[in-house]
């Protein structure tokens, strides 16, 4: 693989939000709120196959756009501010949180265990890994053929969870692809035959996935196994993995091809996707810990599978309105002004030696 261009070395100014970028978040939102959703079904047909379909693609697709939109992250003040405020504290009241809600209906887990997230706290987890290590990422020769390597042999070894380092790991190749992705390769995906070859690749890829059962899927699409934990020799754990990484990205490719590039009502939904993300696992343990939602279902097939889709679409969409976003704001985006030193906006004077 060649060398890439090197990216540039000053942070740039304050972003304008760009619409598509907006509305892919919107989309991949609905599918991880719907995923989740779906979760405790997987032992159904019909749950099994929609779960493998969304499972295979929408991280990568998530993690690539990450990517991209750090892709000008150099470590400076306003940018470590931000990180701290919108990412670290985050997690923490997530993590937290989520323990002890999980903790009153189950005993588990007995000590909290802020370092070793258990669901939904993995990303935010691995976004802060990912956003301190972009500097080395734009330093490298050759980034995403690191990155490839790291994940296919993160497979060889087992990972303590630790901030979510076995998926942060895995997943990595996205991340860094992101990184170096630019306007014009965006763009270049928006041509009428580019769409009609997604179309058909998504579309067929979902019909298989309903008629195919894949053994083991399920595991191997949750990136966090070592290959013998997978039952695989480390040369087919190695080959099942960078198929994986191939099929995330022709998947989020040509997912990506098919979001609108205009401002509309999924764009201004897709500005607060941030919030879903981080309140979706309340409502989703709350529902099945309180009142065994999920267990009451599992009878009812199709027809429960069906509402759940409809269900966790409401439910995405709740929580990317503006007054979930006015409420929760001040909790998962404090200023901590308190936190840091004040930022010296003076110019500063270079003194010859």
């Amino acid at each position: 693989m060649s060398a890439l261009a090197p990216l540039p070395v000053s942070p740039s100014g304050p972003k304008e939000r760009v619409a598509y970028l907006d509305n892919a978040r919107y989309w991949v939102m609905l599918l991880v709120v719907i995923g989740h959703c779906l979760t405790e079904l997987v032992v159904m047909d019909s749950a099994r196959g929609v779960y493998t379909w969304i499972y295979a693609f929408h991280m990568p697709f998530f993690i690539l756009i990450s990517g991209y939109t750090a892709r000008h992250y150099v470590g400076d003040v306003r940018q470590i501010r931000r990180l701290v405020s919108t990412l670290v504290v985050p997690y923490l009241l997530v993590e937290l949180s989520l323990q002890l809600i999980t903790r009153h209906y189950t005993g588990e887990p007995k000590q909290l265990m802020v370092l070793s997230p258990q669901w939904i706290g993995w990303f935010m987890a691995a976004l802060i890994l990912w956003r301190l290590t972009t500097p080395v990422w734009r330093a490298l020769r050759y980034p995403i053929t690191t990155s490839i390597v790291i994940s296919l042999g993160s497979g060889l070894i087992d990972i303590p969870n630790v901030l979510a380092i076995h998926k942060t790991v895995a997943f990595l190749p996205f991340y860094v692809i992101g990184l170096h992705l630019t306007r014009e390769h965006f763009l270049r995906l928006g041509t009428m035959r580019i769409r009609a070859a997604s179309i058909a690749l998504l579309g067929g890829l979902f019909v298989f996935c309903q008629l195919v059962r894949i053994p083991d899927a399920q595991a191997w699409l949750l990136w966090k196994n070592s290959y013998v934990d997978l039952g695989t020799t480390f040369a087919e754990g190695l080959l099942i993995r960078a198929g994986l990484i191939a099929l995330g990205l022709l998947m989020t490719f040509a997912a990506l091809s098919l979001v609108p590039r205009r401002r509309s009502w999924t764009t201004s939904f897709g500005e607060r996707t941030f919030y879903c993300y981080l309140l979706h696992g309340f409502v989703i343990i709350w529902l099945d810990r309180h009142f065994h939602l999920w267990d009451q279902l599992e009878p009812y097939g199709v027809r429960s599978v069906a509402g759940l889709i409809i269900a966790a679409i409401v439910l995405a969409n709740l929580l990317m309105t503006p007054i979930v976003a006015r409420v929760f704001r001040p909790v998962f985006e404090p200023r901590l002004t308190w936190m840091f030193r004040p930022i010296d906006e003076s110019p500063q004077v270079k003194i010859p030696v």
